[in-house]
């Protein structure tokens, strides 16, 4: 099994995409720890599986969050940040500033709380992958999204910085940009769509498992796209 035993910190670690990726994670052998507002033991009733409802909108909870995580588990071997939202609809002369706050706070300022909390103890042990789902507006952005948009792209830079300055720690940093995934959300909000041209949350969940094992060790800084058949 590729994470034998790799202690993996996976927030939004339930629903669309993070049922597929927890689950993954635990056939690959990891201990993970789970995060979301929600999430119980029950959610993933499975050995190596622990959840941790935390609430990670400021720095202070998310430094709570990693020293917990560190103390429970002893290490950190990856951050896998699945959090994120949409907000939209609306031209940038429209969107107001509860959307952009909104879109930064979740889409940029959770993942730079958790990251910069994640890294001491990555840097201390001299390992660490840390790996974010963004989207394909951070790079091809529609009309009427900016606010989402502007975050997303804001979390790639910061994600590529992060693998730039702990490179010297065998600290890997990378971004998955996937395009409409094929969730029950999704379908429910476009229900003529064709789904089969969407991402299957499998597919990203298999890839960020390879990302956080040893066979990934020179990806790093990597922005990488999956777009589905129908690109």
């Amino acid at each position: 099994m590729e994470l034998r035993d790799k202690v993996i910190l996976i927030t939004g670690a339930k629903g669309g995409l993070g049922t597929f990726v927890t689950n993954s994670f635990l056939e690959a052998g990891a201990r993970v720890v789970g995060v979301s507002r929600s999430i119980t033991q029950a959610d993933f009733p499975k050995e190596g599986f622990s959840a941790m409802p935390a609430e990670l909108s400021t720095g202070a909870n998310a430094r709570k969050l990693a020293e917990a995580v560190a103390k429970e588990r002893g290490r950190i071997d990856a951050l896998v940040h699945l959090m994120g939202g949409f907000a939209g609809g609306k031209s940038v002369v429209d969107t107001d500033e509860e959307t952009l706050d909104q879109m930064l706070d979740l889409n940029l300022r959770s993942a730079f709380y958790l990251i910069r909390a994640v890294l001491p103890q990555m840097r201390t042990q001299g390992a660490g992958r840390i790996i974010a789902i963004g989207s394909r507006a951070a790079v091809e952005p529609s009309a009427m999204s900016s606010a989402y948009a502007a975050s997303k792209a804001a979390l790639v830079s910061l994600v590529r910085t992060v693998g730039r300055e702990n490179s010297d720690r065998n600290i890997t940093a990378n971004v998955v940009l996937p395009g409409t995934m094929d969730t029950p959300a999704n379908r429910a909000g476009d229900p003529g769509a064709d789904f089969s041209k969407w991402v299957h949350p499998c597919q990203v969940a298999k890839l960020l498992v390879h990302l956080a094992s040893g066979a990934a060790t020179q990806i790093n800084g990597a922005v990488i796209p999956v777009y589905g058949s129908g690109l």
